[in-house]
């Protein structure tokens, strides 16, 4: 593999400084002057109409700067797919945390009592608080007003490849099963928060926490009725949100319709009890799904129906299970397939977008379900999806270009360093393995259809002291995008690392557009755009330095930020000199700036309304193999050890690769195992880290990170995301794992000691 300045080194974080002490910049820090604190005044209950609201009171009160309702603003429908959601309920409060009524107050204390004083008479409706409950005939309408959402149906996806249902006629062996996924929250460490003010004339500024700058501003200023160019999206840094910021969540029209009413800025902090009962947590569904094999293990078709919770309003949930629909069928040559999924309103929290985006319930079904097979079958689970796997040139069912792969690698890999087969053969009481596999995207086309362009731009400036600063409209939420931006730029400029800088805060009005942080868009998509503008500038800086130094363009490289001659090595001039005299004696103080844009090849489309198409420049492969013991007499599952195979394309920078595979491995080992809402009538019950529970440190297995690196085309210097896949297999590797040592097929999650005990007295019955 050719050899890097700066690629593939584990440079420490460009951003660690300011994150370990404390001087980086978050939405809750920042206090404009005459800042209020604003609070919003929930609904208690999961379904009611709104009669009246009496804020007399409230408003009376010392300290009160604004109080608002749906009736005192003027409010439009948004969503990222359905235009179902008011920042404000208005008639309709349907889920127990919609917002009716919001403050603004001179400190939190009196926002809070304002927020009390407020009066609100409902007429509490029958709700639906499952999609089954929500299908039946004659069940209560989530959404009276809108016709179109008959039987509480959001959104339907339907499709067949290949022969479909007819193709399991060839099968020896049909198995199916139902699946149950969950409600599982992002539990990132920085609750949503946000800062709105207004200028004199009439334009919005707003500082938040947010994954995608742009397609808040879009929907921001369409909820409000404003123009885009009036609606002002500032991002700061970012305390963690793996896709639970990727939507606009109603706190940001909220927030600027309170500093309007109150003249003045308004800060608006969710508390964390806030953030659980009006996030967007994972899409719980339901699956029933149908696979089909030859007795050699070769699958020849799928059927399934989802059956998907989406909650009181839309969202990206189509999207979400969308990709439920579609992408773990790409691990596989599955040519035959059937598909039907329904999103379904019902009046609790509304669900979203988390890492993996639809992936981790249909894998933790699919997954699953091959695993039975292989048993019933007598083949070992790591051959049957040897004999199945995509190869790099395939076209897989959905229309996906496989230019690269290293599907096989990882089960290699995981295979060799797991002790695999030892392990299956020598296998202690109570203690097994299990092994799962995915594909996801790296850099997700299918957001397109709104504006026409969904790749990435960036500028590269040049300053006058010889430093890049790179202006990029993505976001870094703690994944460590800004080193990666750093060291993509620093390699093709030439210049060391130190000397470049990534500006840290995305500004709508400065930084050149971007979809943002999802679908691991970011450095392929985000990467290729810094490369190219970075090259841009490099190309005017050896311009520049040729004029001076009286030679060629040609016959000059830069490395370690100096001019050398190609041929004879000799340093000429440092970039810091070249760039002084070229931006204040021939641009009169302006920077050399690159600026690019990138756009994904034409092979790369938009997919059809079923899904079809090859929508991503590349797709990442990856395996785990995990090993588990099990206490019978608790129903305890201890998760000993991960070993973790992934094709990386290359790693730019290892470390940040073997800290994402960690994240996202112990992630996955709570949606497993823990993390999960518990309800009471619609209300959730555990609000909180003391209630709901996330992996501790104490916990944590010993994850062991393998890489494939085979550079993916186009992509910058062969890398691809990694981010969200890792967390894809881990949910299912488990679930098999347990069934190995205990012989007990768990198919709902989360796999809690509880479920455990069940099926083992359960078995212990049959027997």
């Amino acid at each position: 593999m050719a050899k890097y300045a700066c690629i593939g080194k584990s440079i420490l974080r460009v951003d660690a400084r300011e994150k370990v002490t404390g001087e980086a910049v978050f939405a809750g820090d920042i206090q404009l002057a005459g800042t209020l604190t604003g609070k919003i005044k929930s609904c208690p209950y999961p379904f009611a109409r709104i009669l009246a609201i009496n804020t007399e009171k409230a408003r009376r009160l010392r300290g009160v700067r604004a109080v608002i309702t749906a009736r005192d603003v003027t409010q439009f429908p948004y969503g990222l797919v359905v235009n179902d959601e008011l920042p404000l309920a208005d008639q309709y409060a349907r889920y127990a945390g919609d917002g009716v009524a919001a403050v603004a107050a001179i400190d939190e204390d009196i926002a809070e009592e304002a927020l009390e004083l407020i009066e609100v008479e409902y007429e509490e409706l029958t709700p639906v608080l499952n999609p089954a409950e929500a299908l039946k005939p004659g069940a209560p309408v989530v959404h009276p007003e809108r016709a179109e959402a008959v039987q509480n149906i959001a959104h339907r996806i339907e499709y067949v490849r290949g022969e479909g249902e007819a193709a399991f006629q060839k099968a020896d062996l049909i198995i199916e099963d139902r699946f149950f996924s969950h409600t599982h929250h992002q539990a990132y460490l920085e609750p949503q928060a946000c800062i709105a003010q207004w200028n004199g004339s009439g334009k919005l500024s707003i500082w938040g926490s947010t994954q995608s700058v742009f397609t808040t501003q879009d929907m921001l200023a369409r909820s409000l009725g404003i123009p885009e160019h009036r609606a002002r999206v500032v991002q700061p840094y970012v305390g963690g949100g793996f896709g639970g910021k990727k939507e606009m969540r109603p706190i940001f029209p909220i927030t600027a319709l309170l500093a309007k009413a109150a003249g003045r800025p308004v800060k608006v902090t969710y508390t964390r009890e806030e953030e659980f009962i009006s996030g967007r947590p994972r899409l719980a569904e339901t699956i029933d799904l149908k696979l089909g094999f030859k007795k050699d293990g070769t699958m020849v078709a799928k059927s399934a129906v989802i059956t998907a919770d989406a909650g009181a309003y839309a969202g990206c949930c189509p999207h979400v299970m969308a990709v439920s629909t579609i992408r773990p069928d790409c691990l596989y040559r599955l040519p035959n397939i059937k598909m039907l999924a329904n999103l379904v309103y019902t009046n609790t929290i509304p669900r979203g977008g988390f890492r993996g985006f639809g992936n981790p319930q249909m894998l933790f079904a699919m997954e699953s379900l091959i695993d039975m097979a292989a048993e019933k079958l007598g083949i070992d689970p790591i051959q049957i999806k040897q004999k199945n796997s995509s190869k790099k040139g395939d076209v897989t069912a959905h229309g996906w270009i496989l230019k690269s792969c290293g599907f096989d690698e990882t089960l290699r890999l995981a295979r060799e360093k797991s002790d695999w087969t030892s392990r299956r053969r020598k296998k202690e009481p109570n203690r097994g393995v299990g092994v799962a596999s995915q594909v996801h995207v790296s850099g997700n086309r299918a957001v397109a259809k709104a504006r026409g362009f969904d790749g990435s731009a960036a500028l590269v400036n040049i300053d006058q002291w010889g430093r890049a600063k790179v202006i990029s409209g993505e976001t870094d939420l703690g994944q460590g995008m800004t080193t990666v931006f750093a060291q993509i730029a620093a390699e093709a400029l030439g210049m060391k690392v130190e000397d470049v800088e990534v500006l840290p805060f995305v500004d709508a009005d400065i930084a050149p557009f971007c979809y943002g942080t999802f679908a691991d868009r970011v450095t392929v998509l985000g990467g290729n755009a810094v490369l190219k503008a970075a090259k841009d500038a490099r190309k005017q800086l050896l311009r520049h330095a040729a004029l001076k130094l009286g030679v060629k363009s040609n016959d000059l490289v830069i490395k370690d930020s100096k001019f050398f001659t190609k041929k004879a090595g000799r340093e000429l001039a440092t970039v810091k000199e070249i760039a002084y005299e070229t931006v204040f004696k021939k641009l009169g103080g302006v920077p050399i700036t690159g600026r690019a844009e990138f756009t994904v090849p034409d092979y790369v489309v938009v997919p059809d309304k079923t899904g079809y198409g090859n929508y991503a420049l590349s797709y990442t492969f990856s395996t785990a193999v995990v090993e588990v013991a099990v206490d019978t007499e608790t129903g305890k599952v201890d998760v000993l050890d991960i070993w973790y195979a992934v094709n990386v394309g290359r790693a730019i920078n290892p470390k940040s690769c073997e800290g994402q595979i960690e994240g996202g491995v112990v992630q996955g080992v709570g949606f497993a195992l823990a993390e999960n809402y518990i309800w009471g009538d619609g209300r959730v019950l555990n609000p909180n880290f003391t209630d709901y529970k996330i992996p501790l440190s104490q916990g944590i297995p010993d994850v062991h990170s393998y890489w494939v690196e085979q550079p993916n085309p186009g992509s910058p210097y062969g890398a691809k995301g990694i981010g969200e896949p890792v967390l894809n297999p881990i949910a299912p590797a488990i679930a098999n794992a347990v069934y190995n040592a205990i012989g007990v097929r768990i198919k709902e999650l989360p796999i809690t000691p509880e479920k455990i005990l069940k099926a083992l007295k359960e078995t212990a019955k049959e027997s």
